[in-house]
């Protein structure tokens, strides 16, 4: 590697980055789409600046890009919120992904491409980039909306999806069918990882991570973090997936932590700075003369892109219950294809089966829908406002009817179909961590033990090793349903009763078949089917109260990792004496209580608690006294009883609320305004004028004659004064 060109590179396209972007932010466009101009500026098809010495050394840098931006996704969209939301999001993203598919197919024959070109340039125009959007909606401040957690739901879910397009659109590819048996292992591969791996993670980080607590200042903070997040893209490759899926399953799992937040902010620069790298990268891809050659395909491809991915996108998120509004918003988010679009031309590229002009106009409508990505969520709302003003009232009646049928539908949901879901996701994930012991046990223990002690007497040790590490996953697996949760079930009578009964029989058929398989291929299957369920009854007889206590705890320490979060701001699990608890709660911008002493905000009149501790970076206050203030960002440690803390922390966790109306600071400006004889501002004083009020603005001085008059409550008007006034331009001018 040429270490002095890479450094020289990456100088080259920030410094150019810059410029651009300080241009852009001062037009007042999207920092996104400086970048994009800046990397064309950078790439060889611009003639009049230097170039990149070598491009393979900005797509390093771009895959770093690609890593930081979806482990920050990760961080926000925690394994929790993703399962929440994921009836809508698989539904939605399902409706995309076949609509525009089927659109790109019908398209591509149009342009005259064959069948296999056109059923690829359909898998190329599915799928929306995560990266563009979370920057586009980062920089519009938008992130925070609702509308906004269910965009980034759907493109996770394509995401998911694009791994079996990618199998599918091979097998097409070399064998011109589909292999069904490829494309169900290749399904049941992903979910078997991604149980796997955020079981594991949800158990075992926030557990370690806790017992670091005092070493992990800022900087070990930041070294810890992304080196999980490293190692878990590699750890994603390595079992045949992205770097980006991996990256973002890290950073689900450590979204669950209480260390989130600390982690999100010392991440925040180094995705900023690699993710700049990343859509330079995509400006680089800008070649003219293919725009100037093909230009009719491209904007053709454009406006499908555009105005499928709207009419997809937006009944997508109607079917699933979302609201009109939220809807729109959605589908205009997701005008653009992305980096899945050339991970699939890459793929034609390999199989030899895709035509050379494809990849480039494939290229080209990508920098264009990304261009014109942050203009269309800018739309949005515009577009919703003029659709509710001009929408039938009839149809506007069924829209909200089915927004309400869904929320009916949903609250009469039966207490043993609850029961059920909830022993069916343990089936599965307890299922999933015995195939997963299997398959370890064949590949390292059983080899390992081989080299020590071979013959019969090493297989019989690699089976009892086996199914010593099977045992307890094996009982949790058969554990029938407690007596709370039968009764629940047995309350709707035989329909909740028998279900639940037949899921008893079902999971013991399972931990039978397990057991079966580990001892036949020892042994003969005959030999297995007797030994398993002589030990499984013998194991379930004599241990199954002491491992289902053992078992229990081990789930219980899952579910509290994984809501970890909740649990320290309501203090559940930290029980000091009777009904005290111990919270830890994040005090937001939008906090009453911000920038008060203590003594002044009356926490313990109002609410009842004591404040025990405030950290504040690195620094902890112990016992803080009245005349500590609080900040943004503080971490106070709260005592207080559960419907105590329940009430103060919304008020402490308050975020500054979205204003449409709010000012920038190019919209503050100082400013004279001349009094005439007529203006009534005179004989007022700055207080009874009301400019702070009707103008958002404030005298700074007065220039009467010769003198400059500092503003005082006092001073009254004369005509011929020169106010000095700094505020609102546009309600000055009114003013003047």
């Amino acid at each position: 590697m040429n270490v002095e060109g890479l450094i020289t590179d990456l100088a080259f396209i920030l410094l150019l980055g810059a410029v651009v972007t300080i241009l852009f932010k001062w037009i007042r466009q999207p920092v996104v789409l400086g970048y994009i101009v800046a990397g064309f500026l950078a790439s060889p098809h611009f003639k009049y600046l230097p170039s990149v010495t070598t491009e393979a050394n900005i797509d390093f840098w771009a895959q770093l890009g690609i890593i930081a931006l979806l482990f920050s996704l990760g961080l926000e969209f925690s394994f929790k919120k993703l399962v929440n939301s994921g009836g809508s999001a698989v539904v939605t993203a399902l409706i995309i992904v076949t609509g525009m598919m089927g659109a790109g197919f019908a398209i591509g024959h149009l342009l005259g491409f064959n069948y296999i070109n056109s059923l690829f340039l359909g898998g190329m125009l599915s799928m929306s980039s995560t990266t563009i959007i979370i920057k586009a909606l980062n920089d519009l401040g938008l992130r925070q909306q609702k509308f906004a957690t269910q965009v980034l739901a759907v493109l996770i879910v394509e995401d998911l999806f694009a791994v079996v397009m990618m199998v599918i659109l091979s097998s097409i590819a070399i064998n011109n069918s589909v292999e069904g048996t490829e494309m169900l292992l290749s399904i049941g591969k992903l979910i078997f990882f991604l149980v796997i791996w955020f079981t594991v993670g949800v158990y075992v980080l926030p557990t370690v991570l806790n017992k670091w607590r005092r070493f992990l200042n800022q900087e070990t903070l930041l070294i810890v973090s992304m080196g999980l997040c490293l190692g878990m893209s590699v750890f994603s490759v390595y079992c045949g997936f992205s770097l980006a899926l991996g990256a973002f399953v890290m950073g689900s799992v450590l979204a669950g932590t209480s260390y989130a937040e600390r982690i999100e902010s010392v991440v925040t620069p180094v995705r900023d700075l690699f993710g700049a790298v990343f859509f330079i990268s995509v400006g680089m891809m800008v070649q003219p003369d293919i725009l100037m050659r093909y230009w009719g395909p491209i904007l053709l491809l454009s406006a499908v892109v555009i105005a499928g991915m709207i009419i997809s996108g937006t009944f997508g998120m109607l079917v699933t219950g979302q609201t009109l509004k939220v809807a729109i918003q959605s589908g205009f988010s997701l005008t653009q294809i992305g980096e899945f679009a050339f991970i699939i031309a890459t793929l034609g590229m390999s199989l030899g089966v895709l035509e050379k002009t494809l990849y480039p106009i494939v290229v080209a409508v990508s920098v264009i829908t990304t261009f014109t990505t942050p203009y269309f969520i800018k739309m949005s709302v515009p577009v919703y406002d003029y659709i509710e003003r001009h929408l039938p009232e009839r149809l506007n009646f069924l829209i909200d009817r089915y927004q309400k049928a869904a929320g009916v539908e949903s609250a009469r949901g039966h207490a043993w179909a609850a029961v059920l879901r909830r022993y069916t996701w343990r089936t599965a994930v307890y299922s999933i961590i015995l195939i997963a012991v299997i398959t370890l046990s064949q590949r390292l223990i059983e080899p390992w033990i081989a080299d020590f002690i071979r013959g019969s007497v090493g297989r019989i040790v690699s089976l009892a090793a086996t199914l010593l590490i099977m045992a307890p996953f094996l009982l949790a697996l058969m554990m029938p349903l407690s007596k709370k949760d039968f009764r629940t079930a047995s309350s709707e009578g035989s329909a909740g009763s028998i279900p639940c009964i037949v899921l008893t029989i079902f999971r013991f058929a399972i931990a039978l078949a397990f057991v079966i398989y580990v001892i036949s291929r020892t042994y003969s299957a005959r030999a297995g089917l007797i030994a398993a369920a002589a030990a499984l009854v013998m194991v379930a007889f004599f241990f199954s109260h002491r491992l289902r206590r053992r078992m229990t705890g081990i789930e219980t320490k899952f579910l509290d990792n994984l809501n970890e979060r909740e649990l320290r701001k309501s203090g559940k699990n930290n029980k000091i004496v009777s009904d005290l608890h111990q919270a830890f709660m994040t005090v937001g911008a939008g906090c009453e209580y911000v920038g008060q002493k203590l003594m002044d905000s009356n926490l313990r009149r109002r609410y009842g608690v004591n404040v025990v501790s405030i950290y504040r970076d690195s620094h902890v206050i112990p016992i803080p006294g009245g005349n500590n203030r609080l900040f943004p960002g503080d971490v106070i440690g709260v005592i207080g009883t559960d419907d105590q803390l329940r009430s103060l922390l919304p008020a402490i966790e308050a975020d500054l609320k979205p204003d449409s109306k709010a000012l920038s600071l190019d919209d503050v400006k100082l400013t004279s305004v001349i009094l005439s004889d007529a203006s009534p501002l005179v004989g007022r004083t700055p207080l009874s004028a009301g400019l702070r009020e009707n103008f958002d603005s404030i005298v700074v001085a007065v220039h009467r004659g010769d003198e400059f008059i500092d503003s005082n409550p006092d001073l009254v008007f004369r005509p011929g004064d020169i106010l000095w006034l700094v505020g609102n331009l546009k309600k000055l001018n009114t003013l003047k």
